[in-house]
């Protein structure tokens, strides 16, 4: 039993991140989107490092986050012929 409480309060503290390890995760995210989005956002006629820019970055991050998302989702569907009622969790 002892094991089996030292083995759990090990694994749930191993799983914590400190301050400076999710604020390198953070800028990790942020240099994948300049990456990935800055180009486009540019040739849609944005200043590179302006404030324009930057909406434009995350308003794609946003879009594409949203049409590829990885939550399961279901979709329940009810009526008759030539009305139905679809609602999607």
């Amino acid at each position: 039993m002892r094991t089996t409480t030292a083995l759990a309060l090990t694994l749930l503290l191993g799983g914590c991140a400190t301050q400076a390890d999710r604020a390198t995760q953070q800028q990790r995210e942020v240099d994948e989107m300049i990456a990935v989005y800055g180009p486009a956002c540019e040739r849609l006629g944005n200043a590179r490092d302006s404030e324009q820019w930057r909406s434009c970055i995350l308003a794609l991050d946003t879009r594409n986050a949203v049409r590829y998302r990885t939550a399961p989702t279901t979709t329940t569907c009810f009526g008759h012929r030539g009305f139905f009622n679809c609602s999607t969790f």
